[in-house]
Parts: structure tokens; C-alpha cells; sequence
């Protein structure tokens, strides 16, 4: 998808790179994820209808005892759940739609499984903030209006991410903002009154709460989403595209296990622990997939060594999949996980374990132990692929062994073949992956291959009891392994809304005996120490342990004690005002109330109310033209703000900006 850009002359004052200022997609393109996104859009709010009607006619089914409109409800609830079953098919369908994400050039590869984006509501951040900082802060919020602007274009560019890493990193700094506006305005002793609005990729179904812990796991879980895109969209004809494709999903794994490990209780099902656990599992295995094409991608040369450690690697991908295929199986995950994705896993598990034993075939069929081969190191790489040697023999005699060679090999080409049959009948059982012709294509292949290798070594006079070939052992000179990202640093302990401020007091600073009556200390801010009771200042109301945030006009709350040292060694007979805070004690404070949530499987009635709003209606934003330095700002020293002309990019340096989200986080978020 097309990154939109804003041409030259722009007003920015954020980062602008080849003369364009980025930002997310265009969400009107026309491409073909971009349907498939709108299309999962508009089929979540037709499920939250029919959930809403279904909840109602239930409401009404417990409330009356007439027999008639019991039978009359009882009916619509049957319409109602059919229409649910539909709707949920739908959706399986685009989360099984995976040929719009493959690469535009791939001719002969097999289709890679991307995971979908969630969807989400508008939030309007601005009344609630506004209000929290004129109420906490004691400043006037609609001199923030900007940066609050900033922050929801920042969240509304989120929800069209380019399928490139500028998308990820636009994904990534909204998160880390998240962590400073919890910290700032999320208090834990009352809810600010802000609702989010989240769809489970797999089900459609919404869940709304007011925890800011439901935005930033959603918010990660677009981003493990958004790497399996990329992974999928790589070239894999090309040495750098599997390696792109190899970083992108082993990167997708390790954000699933970030999000497994720090929001453990998560109440939409696309990100419980389960669920997670399998999605991360299937990336892994789709790394390893693109290992193993990494390794063939020069050609396998039909020599004995090089034959056996392709069948281990291919026997290891094999493995993977097996692996992804039970934990798909398992209750709950089979009902909500697509059929696609099962048949898919299955299928790739029966042909990489037949690839392995064709393999194996090969080496033995094709090639004979001479005098002039190195017995002992093709008996040491014979013994490591089996766990226990076909009829007990000894790997030597085998190899040895012209028609014991014959014969296991034979053997390994038949597990081939009746493998490579299995994962065509199951192709053949979904619909959707009917539709993938190349699939098609290289399973024929794969198929046809064996049986003529079969034929060859076939003889009309020759009548042999078939034995079983064993398994192979899996083996993997580099297995794939989650990637984790970058870490940030936590959230500000001293201004944020975990604290109580009084509001800001004017005290007039005078000299007496050439001394103000108290020193300083602390990094930053700086705080009042060793007050003497009987100075000026503290006739004026200053207190011990008070934060100096402002001297004259200059702001400093985040200046240290040298920077306001100099800002105070200047203070005449006339005297200097300064503008202090006191921390004030909030064990008083009453616990907050439990939020709101609406999912599938707890009460709907209260929730409603925040998800029967309408999206479009919005208040107007207003638009402050002037700006002073601001409260959200005091982390960043004075860095400003970005024009609100434009989207925030991923390299945006506005007061909203951090690094990359964290590996590792010390606050687990809990619903």
C-alpha cells in the first residue's frame, strides 16, 4: 500500500525525509489489503448489531412470562444466531484471504499465513484531557489542544499502517506514548472517562473498557500482525527477501511474547495466553520454513551428505508444523482458529516430512558406498538420522549393503508418496486453499517426482515385502528463534497522575543577610530542603519538600539544581517570584471502580451505552494557533510540537515521541 505523503510547502515541523512528511496510509486506497481491511471493518460492526439485538432478546426472553412472546422471541434468536454463524464464516474468509498478501513476483513458493489488523473505534481524547489538566495540573487544557490533536491524528494514522517497517515504527511510537499518557493522566484512583474499542481478529467480536492496558496490548498485537505482513510480503525468489522474511516473522513471535508475558489477563480471545502461544509457534515455524528455502535457494546437489542434512532441515520444518497443527487442534483454539489455517498447517506438515524422505531415497538410491568414500564419516551422518536403525542393523552393514540400501530406500520413496497424497486430499478439503493454484502446482510436482524416482527403481521381476521406513530425525544448523525488539524507558515517576499536586503557588523570594533561607536538592525537579522557618519565604507559604516549577518566566521543571541555581543567584532587594507545587497524599482517595467491558462471554447491559455511540459524532476540534510551553513537554526539555497540518510519522520528534516499545515492562498490565 502507498504511503501518503504531503508534497513540499507543507507546514511541518516535524522530520521531513526526500522532502515528504510520512505518515500512515491512505485508508481509501484501493489495494487489495485495503479491501480486505474495510471489508473486516464493516463486518465487526454487523456483528456488534446482531449482538446488541441478540442481547435484547434475551433481556426480554428472562423478563417475560408470556408463553406467545417467548415463542415469538425464542424464533427471532434463531434468526439472530444464524445470521451470527454467517457473519463469523465471513470473517473466516478474510482471515483465510492470504494471496493478497503474498509477493506480487512469487511464482514457486507456498503461501505464507499473515495475521489480520484489529479493529478499532475513534477515540476522542480532548474533553477528557482538557479536563483532567485543569482539575490535576491546575492549567488551562485548551492550551494543549495541538498536542492532544497530535496525539489522535498519531492514533487514526495507526489504524492504516504502511506494510514496511516505517509502518511498524509508526506503531511502535504511538505504544510508547501510551506508557507517558498512563502515566500522566491515567490515574488508578478514578477512570478518566475514556472508552476503547477493540474487535477480536479471529471472532469480531468487541470488547470495550476503559483501561489504557486494552489500547497498548491491542496496539501490540497490530504490531506482531504488521511484521507477518511483511514476512509474507517478501520476496522469497531472493537471498535478502528470506532474510527479511526470516527477521519479520521471528520479530512477529517475539512481540506475541511480549504481549503473552506483560498483559496477562486479556479479555478479548485473540490475545489470551492460548491463542498467543499457538500464533507464536506458527511464526516460528514460518521462520523456519524460510530458513530451510534459504538453504535450497542456491540448488541441493545430489551428493550423499548434502542430500541427508536437507532431509533433517526439511524434516524440522516438518516437525514445526506438526507442532502449530495440535496446539490448532486443542479446545478452544479449533473453534475460533480459521479452517484454512488448520488444513494449512496439516498439509505443510505432510509435505515437508515426505521431502525428507524423498531425500533420504535419493541418497541411498543414487549413490553407493566405494572404496574410495570416507566410511566413517557417512556411517556417522547414516546413524544420526534415524532414533532406531531400520531392523536393527548396523549403519555400515546397511550402506555396505547394496539391496539393504535398495530397499530402505525404496521404503522412504513409498512414505513420500503416500505423503505427498495426503497434504493433495487435504488441499482438496478446503475451499480456500482450492483457490491458491500455485499450492496446487507444487504439490502435483512434489508428487510427480516421487513416483517416477519410484518407477525408476522399480522392477517388474523384483517382488519385495516393503518394509516401513522409520522416521527422520529433525536437525537444523540455525533454528528459528524470537526477535526482540528494542526496550524504552519507563514511564515519569514524579509528574504523573499516579500523584496528587496542590496547585501552583506564587511565593515572592527576598534576600535576607544575603541568603534566601533554604537550600536545594534532587536531580530533577528540584526541591525545597533545609527551610528556616523564620524566612521571608517561608512567611510566604513555601514549604519543605515543596518543587520549585517555575522561576520568574522560566519554566523548570526539569531543570536541575545548578540551571535553577543560576536562575536564582541574580534575586535583588526587590525580590524574584517563584511558582511551587506540593505533593499532596492520596491514601484517602476512594479505589476506582472495575471498567466497563463488553465481550462475549460477561454482561452487556452498561457497556452498551459507550458502544451505541455514533462514530461519526464528533465535536469539531479547535485549533490553537499560539503556543506556550507545555506540561506534556516536561520530559522533553523544550523540544516542540509538530503543526497538526500532518499525520505523526514514525520518526516524528514532537512533544508525543519515544523510542520503540519494550522487551521488558515492570507494570503487567491487568484488565
Amino acid at each position: 500500500m502507498t504511503d501518503t505523503l504531503i508534497p513540499n510547502g507543507c507546514k511541518t515541523n516535524g522530520p521531513v525525509e526526500n522532502g515528504c512528511f510520512k505518515k500512515g496510509c491512505n485508508p481509501f486506497a484501493q489495494t487489495g489489503r485495503s479491501k480486505l481491511q474495510n471489508k473486516r471493518a464493516v463486518l465487526n460492526q454487523k456483528i456488534i448489531k446482531q449482538m446488541r439485538m441478540r442481547a435484547g432478546a434475551e433481556n426480554l426472553l428472562k423478563a417475560t412470562s408470556n408463553n406467545k412472546v417467548r415463542e415469538q422471541v425464542v424464533l427471532e434468536l434463531s434468526y439472530v444466531n444464524s445470521d451470527l454463524q454467517l457473519l463469523m464464516e465471513q470473517l473466516e474468509g478474510l482471515n483465510s484471504s492470504v494471496e493478497v498478501y503474498q509477493n506480487v513476483q512469487e511464482t514457486a513458493s507456498i503461501p505464507l499465513i499473515p495475521l489480520g489488523l484489529k479493529e478499532t473505534k475513534d477515540v476522542d481524547f480532548s474533553v477528557p484531557l482538557k479536563d483532567y489538566i485543569l482539575e490535576h495540573y491546575s492549567e488551562d487544557g485548551s492550551n494543549f489542544q495541538d498536542q492532544i490533536d497530535d496525539l489522535m491524528d498519531l492514533r487514526q494514522a495507526c489504524r492504516t499502517p504502511s506494510r514496511n517497517p516505517s509502518g511498524v515504527d509508526l506503531l511502535a511510537n504511538y505504544f510508547s506514548q501510551l506508557s507517558f499518557l498512563e502515566a500522566r493522566f491515567f490515574s488508578p484512583t478514578r477512570q478518566l472517562g475514556i472508552f476503547f474499542t477493540w474487535y477480536d481478529s479471529f471472532t469480531g467480536m468487541p470488547v470495550c473498557q476503559q483501561n489504557i492496558s486494552l489500547e497498548k496490548a491491542s496496539m501490540v498485537f497490530n504490531m506482531a500482525a504488521l511484521y507477518s505482513q511483511i514476512g509474507t510480503r517478501a520476496d522469497r525468489q531472493t537471498q535478502a527477501g528470506l532474510e527479511d522474511a526470516i527477521a519479520a516473522f521471528q520479530k512477529s513471535a517475539g512481540v506475541l511474547h511480549f504481549l503473552k508475558e506483560t498483559f496477562t489477563h486479556t479479555p478479548s480471545y485473540d490475545m489470551s495466553p492460548a491463542m498467543l502461544s499457538m500464533l507464536i509457534r506458527l511464526m516460528l515455524a514460518q521462520a523456519q520454513e524460510c530458513m530451510f528455502e534459504l538453504i535450497t535457494l542456491p540448488g541441493i546437489r545430489n551428493e550423499f551428505f548434502s542430500l541427508l542434512k536437507m532431509a533433517q532441515e526439511a524434516a524440522k520444518v516438518g516437525e514445526t508444523y506438526s507442532q502449530v497443527h495440535q496446539s490448532m487442534i486443542q479446545a478452544p483454539i479449533k473453534n475460533n482458529v480459521p479452517f484454512f489455517w488448520t488444513t494449512m498447517s496439516h498439509l505443510k506438515t505432510n509435505h515437508y516430512n515426505s521431502l525428507a524422505h524423498y531425500f533420504v531415497s535419493t541418497a541411498l538410491l543414487d549413490h553407493q558406498l566405494t572404496p574410495s568414500d570416507d566410511e566413517d564419516k557417512q556411517e556417522k551422518a547414516f546413524s544420526q538420522l534415524y532414533d532406531i536403525m531400520p531392523e536393527g542393523r548396523s549403519p555400515l552393514d546397511i550402506l555396505k549393503n547394496k539391496d539393504d540400501r535398495r530397499r530402505i530406500g525404496k521404503a522412504h520413496l513409498q512414505r513420500s508418496i503416500m505423503g505427498h497424497e495426503e497434504a493433495i486430499r487435504t488441499h482438496s478439503c478446503c475451499r480456500h486453499l482450492q483457490k491458491l493454484d500455485i499450492l496446487s502446482d507444487i504439490l502435483q510436482a512434489s508428487l510427480k517426482r516421487s513416483l517416477t524416482k519410484f518407477d525408476q527403481n522399480d522392477k517388474e521381476d523384483e517382488f519385495t515385502d516393503y518394509m516401513l521406513a522409520p522416521d527422520i530425525i529433525s536437525k537444523t544448523e540455525k533454528k528459528a528463534e524470537m526477535e526482540i525488539t528494542a526496550a524504552i524507558k519507563g514511564p515519569l515517576s514524579v509528574f504523573s497522575a499516579k500523584q496528587r499536586w496542590s496547585a501552583p503557588r506564587t511565593i515572592r523570594l527576598r534576600l535576607q543577610e544575603r541568603d534566601l533561607g533554604f537550600t536545594l536538592k534532587g536531580d530533577v525537579p528540584v526541591q525545597i530542603q533545609s527551610l528556616d522557618p523564620l524566612c521571608p519565604a517561608a512567611a510566604e507559604g513555601l514549604k519543605e519538600g515543596d518543587y520549585i516549577v517555575a522561576v520568574g518566566d522560566t519554566e523548570c521543571k526539569w531543570l536541575g539544581v545548578s540551571d535553577v541555581m543560576k536562575l536564582l543567584k541574580d534575586v535583588d532587594e526587590e525580590g524574584v517570584d517563584i511558582r511551587v507545587v506540593s505533593m499532596m497524599d492520596s491514601s484517602s482517595q476512594p479505589m476506582p471502580t472495575k471498567s466497563a467491558t463488553y465481550c462475549s462471554g460477561l454482561s452487556k447491559t452498561y457497556s452498551m451505552i459507550c458502544l451505541a455511540h455514533d462514530e461519526d459524532d464528533k465535536n469539531p476540534k479547535s485549533r490553537k494557533v499560539a503556543k506556550k510551553p507545555s506540561f506534556l513537554s516536561w520530559g522533553l526539555k523544550n523540544k516542540k510540537s509538530s503543526s497538526t497540518l500532518s499525520l505523526p510519522s514514525a520518526d516524528y520528534n514532537g512533544p508525543w515521541n519515544r523510542p520503540t516499545y519494550p522487551n521488558s515492562y515492570n507494570e503487567s498490565a491487568l484488565y
